[in-house]
């Protein structure tokens, strides 16, 4: 069993990381840099509903893989820990996915429409944009941090 949970939660951390990595380093640079803004961003907006649902599958894999883990190991509050890291990077991963990502969208659209947009559409998709990229950014760097963790808890 420990095997299986083992894989799970490395499988798990290894999508969600490659996930975030290629997405933010490679897929939303080529995308911006070889179409125009506004068909780019239609484009990534397009992709943002199955990157998010990546991390949030991969977070409920992780999390329970670790509480699996912590309950069958010495170091088990290590694995406890990682399991609340691994909640804390799914509940932001849900929220970008069901609040901030629908309200770009809505926001993106109408800032392109053939009318005038309306009064500070721009800023607050502006604002919305910026909390999202803030939470991927936290997202990844917790993540980064379970990778540190889990080398130093699977060398025991």
């Amino acid at each position: 069993m420990s095997f299986l949970l083992r894989v799970s939660f490395l499988t798990a951390l290894v999508v969600w990381l490659g996930t975030m990595v290629f997405f933010s380093f490679g897929v939303a640079p080529a995308v911006f840099s070889a179409l125009p803004v506004e068909t780019a961003g239609e484009a990534v907006g397009a992709i943002f509903p199955r990157y998010y649902g990546f991390g949030l599958v991969a977070g409920i894999a992780l999390t329970l893989s670790a509480i699996g883990l912590g309950r069958g190991a010495d170091v088990g509050r290590r694995w406890f820990t990682i399991a609340g890291i691994g909640a804390i990077m799914f509940a932001m991963t849900l929220y970008a996915a069901v609040a901030l990502q629908p309200r770009a969208s809505a926001l993106r659209q109408a800032l392109h429409a053939d009318a005038s947009p309306p009064i500070g559409a721009q800023e607050e998709f502006d604002r919305v944009h910026r909390a999202a990229v803030g939470l991927n950014v936290g997202t990844l760097l917790l993540g980064l941090g379970v990778l540190g963790t889990t080398a130093a808890a699977l060398r025991q």
